[in-house]
C-alpha cells in the first residue's frame, strides 16, 4: 500500500519518464580496505552497515566503469540516461583541525580531496567529462556529509568513535555493538538546539555558493541529507537559486530534545517557500538489504510499472554506494551488470521511455505552475 500511496497525489503525465537520483557522491565514507579491516580489528560492525562496508570517495574506475556503461544506452528521443549527482563539495581537513588542537573545524574541497587518494586524482576531471556527455548531471547534497558541531564536540568529549573515525580520515565511526544504529556523524543537516539550526543552514548556504564556484551554475535541486530537513530552510535556499527538493514521500524534521518531526511530499508540491518537491518512488539499491527484496531489478522494474500506471514518472533512488569498487571491487562489477539488465529491460518494456535529470523534471513540472498562474492573470 505504501507503494501505491506515493503515487496516489501530484502532478501527473502520461509521458514515460525516468529519473535516477544518486546521493553521496565526492564523500569519503570509508577512505580504504586497509581502514575498513582496522574498524573491524577494533571491534567496529561496519560489515553490518551496507555504507560502511561498500561506500568510498569514487575512484577513476569506479567512474569510468559506470560511466561506459550508461554511454551503452539511449533513450526515444536520443538522451543518455544521465544520473542526478548529488555532490558534497567539500570534506573535513583532518590535519588543519588537528594543528588546532580541535579547537576549529576546517574543511577543504571535493576536488582536493581527490588529490589526496592514490586512484582518484583525474576523477574531479571525470565528473566535468560526465557532465559533457550528459550521463553525470551534479545537484547539491551538502557541503560535506558531517555534522560538523557533533563531530568537534564530541573530538573535544574524547568520545571514542568520533577520535577513531578522525585518526583514520573518516567522517566519524560507527558505535561498537551488535545493535549499532548507524553512524551520526553523517547526518549533516540534524541539529541539537535553535543556534545548532542556524548553524547547520549557514553552513548549507555556504555549500551552495561552493557549488556555483567549482560547476559555474548554481544548483536548481538539493537533496537534504538523511532525508532530515527543516522547512524553514526552503525560503533561503529559494533566495540561492534551488527551485526544487528531492527526497522521500515522507521526511524528517529535527526537533531538538525530541523525536523527529514527520512531514509529507508530493511529486510537485509548492512548499511555502518556494520549493517544488520530487518525490522518489522506485528502489534500485542492490547494495543495501531491503527487507522482501531478492532481485533488486524485479523490485525497481515493479516500481517503474506502478509509476507508469499511475501516470507519474518514475524517480530512481540509486545511492553511489552501489558503483563504488574501491573497497570491494565485486560490489561494482555485480551492481552495474545489475544496473544494465534494469536498464535494457526499461527501453525493451517501455520503447517511449525518456530519461531526465531531476532538474530537467522540475523544470517541465515548474512549467505547468507558470502556465496556471498566466492563465489565471488571463482570465483576471
Amino acid at each position: 500500500m505504501s507503494r501505491i500511496r506515493t503515487n496516489l497525489r501530484g502532478w501527473s503525465t502520461n509521458r514515460k519518464i525516468v529519473v535516477i537520483e544518486s546521493d553521496d557522491w565526492g564523500s569519503i565514507r570509508m577512505p580504504s580496505r586497509n581502514t575498513y579491516e582496522k574498524c573491524l580489528q577494533a571491534g567496529y560492525p561496519v560489515d553490518q552497515e551496507p555504507f560502511e562496508r561498500y561506500d568510498s570517495l569514487e575512484s577513476e574506475e569506479d567512474l569510468c566503469s559506470l560511466f561506459d556503461l550508461l554511454m551503452s544506452f539511449i533513450d526515444s528521443n536520443g538522451n543518455k540516461p544521465g544520473i542526478t549527482a548529488n555532490c558534497v563539495v567539500a570534506n573535513p581537513d583532518f590535519d588543519k583541525i588537528k594543528e588546532d588542537g580541535f579547537q576549529t573545524y576546517h574543511y577543504e574541497l571535493v576536488s582536493e580531496t581527490f588529490k589526496k587518494y592514490p586512484k582518484h586524482s583525474k576523477s574531479f576531471d571525470l565528473w566535468e567529462e560526465g557532465m559533457t556527455l550528459g550521463i553525470f548531471n551534479p545537484q547539491y547534497h551538502c557541503r560535506e556529509h558531517l555534522n560538523v558541531s557533533l563531530f568537534m564536540r564530541d573530538l573535544g568529549r574524547g568520545v571514542e568513535e568520533a577520535h577513531f573515525g578522525f585518526k583514520n580520515n573518516m567522517p566519524g565511526c560507527l558505535p561498537k555493538g551488535a545493535n549499532s544504529t548507524g553512524n551520526s556523524y553523517v547526518e549533516a543537516t540534524s541539529y541539537s538546539s535553535e543556534a545548532d539550526k542556524r548553524e547547520k543552514l549557514n553552513f548549507y548556504l555556504e555549500g551552495l555558493d561552493i557549488f556555483e564556484d567549482i560547476f559555474g551554475k548554481q544548483s536548481k535541486s538539493i537533496i537534504p541529507p538523511n532525508y532530515k530537513w527543516s522547512p524553514d530552510f526552503n525560503t533561503a535556499l529559494r533566495a540561492k537559486g534551488v527551485r526544487f527538493i528531492q527526497g522521500l514521500h515522507t521526511m524528517f524534521e529535527p526537533i531538538p530534545g525530541k523525536q523527529n518531526n514527520h512531514y509529507y511530499h508530493f511529486l510537485g508540491k509548492m512548499s511555502e517557500g518556494g520549493l517544488i518537491s520530487l518525490v522518489r518512488n522506485a528502489i534500485f539499491e542492490p547494495s543495501q538489504t531491503i527487507k522482501g527484496v531478492s532481485d533488486p531489478v524485479d523490485y525497481c522494474l515493479y516500481d517503474i510499472a506502478l509509476a507508469f500506471r499511475m501516470k507519474k514518472p518514475a524517480l530512481i533512488s540509486s545511492h553511489r554506494l552501489n558503483y563504488i569498487g574501491y573497497i570491494d571491487e565485486n560490489n561494482r562489477k555485480k551492481n552495474l551488470r545489475q544496473l544494465k539488465t534494469l536498464l535494457s529491460e526499461v527501453i525493451k518494456r517501455w520503447p517511449d521511455v525518456e530519461f531526465l535529470t531531476s532538474d530537467q523534471l522540475g523544470e517541465t513540472i515548474a512549467a505547468g505552475y507558470e502556465l496556471c498562474t498566466e492563465t489565471s492573470a488571463n482570465k483576471s
